[in-house]
């Protein structure tokens, strides 16, 4: 094989270029401010974990599990799989370091890269980020309501409108059977008009029929039993008091509304109960932006006492993209304050100095490319985008002076002592 010289990124993955970076961080910045108003605090989870944590935690026949896992063995021997979601990790921390003994819920967030082999497409990667929330040790549907109203305040703050909640609540695992096994029966009856994918998961995961994205069989979930139907008393009862909760969203979040999906179900064995997904409302959108839901049995199915959770995990890639597709946030670099430009040895000993002293003193320089001519200096200075050129060459040397000249702005080019403090007050008349 030919030795590769042009090197890419593979597919899939994607470079967050420097133009990019003003509003990932505003983004991320968001989701920290949003989360920590909720109480949350940050945790950081490995970028690996056992295989085994993601084969019995998200579930042996899950898409991911399936075929989407990145999973290899390491020198030692043990089989290692980058993180393809963030939940099965959070529980595993939860258990290993005791934090059942903390106050309960325990509200953590995290943002991180998340890999999967999946097929790239617009908001979709291989390697992605996400934010997410997890409400560890309370089974009550307010904290339910709490996840999903973080999600509220997270769009509200980045300016997106016109998104709706989706929800739905699946249930118990204990009366799901009864669920599964009359969704199963449903779908055998049309087997032959089922695509080949749908027909093989028809046994052995008849709800994942349900969020099929083949035609035929959405078509034929319109008439499928519906979760709802098959709730037990308590699953019922805290399904009603979460709708009641979220309609008492809507005072303080007046386009919030929320729909009904019978068709809901999440991709992942862990969850139960309530089952979200946040979409635009608007037409051409991408489809979800986030989703979640209760994933009470996970703990226990990972070693651990039985403990409830809810969470949501929030693609920032598909974020920025409703972003930028409804332009609802601006977001610049704040320009540097100067180029210090100069010309000559002494010059530029000068320029290094001043540099340092005037960035100690909180503003933020460039120091022009070495070895250049003064054109090609202020050439550099215009593209740079700064407010101002510091100009020092062996003239002003001399005369123990510095020339400031405006750069994105009339006015007139100054004259005034070289000295850190004396040019500090002259860009920055508050300083």
């Amino acid at each position: 094989m030919a030795e590769q010289r042009n090197f890419r990124a593979p597919r899939g993955v994607a470079d967050i270029l420097p133009d990019d970076q003003t509003l990932w961080t505003a983004v991320k910045s968001t989701a920290i401010i949003t989360a920590r108003q909720f109480g949350y605090q940050q945790i950081d989870t490995p970028v690996f974990e056992h295989t085994s944590l993601f084969r019995r935690g998200v579930g042996d026949e899950t898409d991911i599990v399936q075929k989407e896992m990145y999973s290899f063995e390491d020198l030692g021997g043990d089989s290692l799989t980058l993180r393809p979601e963030g939940t099965a990790p959070v529980c595993r921390s939860y258990i290993e370091h005791g934090m059942h003994n903390l106050p309960q819920p325990v509200r953590l967030f995290y943002i991180a890269p998340m890999f999967r082999y999946d097929r790239p497409q617009a908001g979709r990667f291989r390697q992605h980020h996400q934010f997410g929330c997890e409400a560890i040790g309370d089974p009550s549907p307010n904290i339910d309501a709490e996840i999903i109203e973080i999600g509220l305040r997270y769009i509200t703050a980045l300016g997106l409108s016109d998104v709706t909640v989706r929800i739905n609540s699946i249930g118990d695992p204990a009366t799901r059977t009864s669920y599964a096994n009359d969704l199963r029966n449903h779908y055998a009856k049309y087997a032959n008009d089922l695509p080949k994918v749908d027909r093989d998961r028809l046994d052995r995961a008849p709800l994942r029929l349900l969020d099929s994205k083949e035609p035929a069989t959405r078509k034929l979930s319109a008439d499928a039993p519906k979760s709802l139907d098959y709730l037990s008393q308590e699953a019922q009862s805290h399904w009603e008091s979460l709708l009641t909760l979220l309609d008492g969203l809507k005072t303080a979040y007046p386009n919030f509304s929320y729909h009904i999906d019978h068709t809901l179900v999440r991709g992942l064995d862990y969850y139960n109960r309530t089952v979200f997904e946040f979409e635009p409302s608007t037409e051409g959108s991408q489809t979800s932006l986030f989703g979640g839901g209760r994933y009470d049995p996970l703990i226990g199915i990972l070693g651990g006492d039985e403990t409830p959770g809810v969470g949501f995990g929030s693609g920032i890639e598909r974020i920025i993209l409703e972003i930028r597709r409804q332009e609802s946030l601006e977001v610049a670099d704040p320009p540097a304050n100067a180029v210090v430009i100069h010309v000559g040895e002494n010059a530029t000993r000068r320029a290094n100095s001043i540099s340092a002293e005037l960035r100690n003193l909180g503003l933020s320089v460039i120091t022009a490319p070495y070895g250049k001519s003064m054109r090609a200096q202020m050439r550099y200075a215009n593209r740079a985008n700064a407010n101002y050129a510091i100009i020092i060459g062996n003239r002003e040397i001399e005369q123990n002076v510095a020339a400031i000249k405006p750069l994105q702005f009339d006015g007139e080019q100054l004259t005034v002592d070289l000295h850190a403090d004396t040019i500090a007050k002259t860009l920055c008349p508050i300083l």
